[in-house]
């Protein structure tokens, strides 16, 4: 693993001048801000219950969906289509190295962008009297699940990457997995079919993985072992079948 750094240091040059990466940065703080402040105008004009960043954070799923696989979708795809893959797999650098290295780059950006978010709060804080909008717990707990759920979220879109050639093929997977495990199973779980005794253990399996559940608790400052352990497991899965597809596709081109 001795190259992981280089291949680092490498993959986050390329992101920056990829022009992928300034149109999800584009895109993502333009919805967080419209999003931001529509919530303050909400919070203006009537009395509200939740934490304005309760309410900030639960539109993280529609800038996920769509911004990692922005972010992914040429990191691996774009290197197969051109080759550059197979001659980088020459040097001594392994696929784990590869892979690793531009899941790293992806989630540090990822995790820039939403650490731009905090400007949105700082203005705030700065200008509001009110202490009350500007709670700590749900702030903190939103960002900490932003970081931790974002592992898995960033995995998910490195796998796509690696399924395909063609990186709008690989955008459209991403979008595709990424919503199905946010958006997706949440519909799911609300099919009242399931709430019969025969599929109690499919139930139970779908409450484990409700995104949205996880990240409640995370903004109440419940932090949920069994929820770390599901993003953490899910990112290293979903990395690993990223490194075998990929060594099985090299081996039969």
């Amino acid at each position: 693993m001795r190259h992981l750094l280089t291949i680092l240091g490498h993959e986050i040059r390329m992101l920056l001048v990829n022009p992928g990466t300034y149109i999800a940065t584009v895109l993502f703080l333009a919805f967080m801000g419209f999003v931001f402040a529509n919530i303050l105008d909400a919070y203006s004009t009537d009395p509200q219950i939740m934490s304005p960043s309760i309410a900030f954070f639960e539109f993280f799923w529609f800038p996920v969906v769509f911004m990692v696989p922005l972010l992914t979708m040429k990191s691996i795809s774009e290197e197969r289509r051109l080759g550059t893959l197979e001659t980088l797999l020459t040097t001594p650098v392994s696929t784990t190295e590869v892979v690793l290295g531009k899941y790293a780059a992806a989630y540090l950006l990822y995790l820039c962008l939403w650490a731009s978010t905090g400007g949105f709060f700082y203005i705030l804080h700065s200008f509001a009297d009110d202490p009350r909008l500007l709670d700590p717990g749900p702030l903190i707990g939103g960002f900490v699940f932003i970081a931790i759920s974002g592992l898995f979220f960033v995995a998910i879109g490195i796998f796509a990457s690696s399924m395909s050639r063609n990186q709008a093929v690989a955008g459209i997977l991403g979008v595709v997995m990424l919503a199905s495990l946010i958006v997706g199973l949440r519909l799911l779980a609300g099919v009242e079919a399931l709430g019969a005794e025969a599929f109690a253990p499919a139930r139970a399996m779908l409450d484990y993985a409700q995104v949205f559940n996880h990240l409640e608790d995370f903004t109440r400052g419940i932090i949920d072992t069994r929820q770390l352990l599901f993003y953490l497991s899910g990112a290293t899965l979903t990395l690993i079948f990223s490194i075998l597809g990929l060594e099985a596709k090299l081996i039969h081109s």
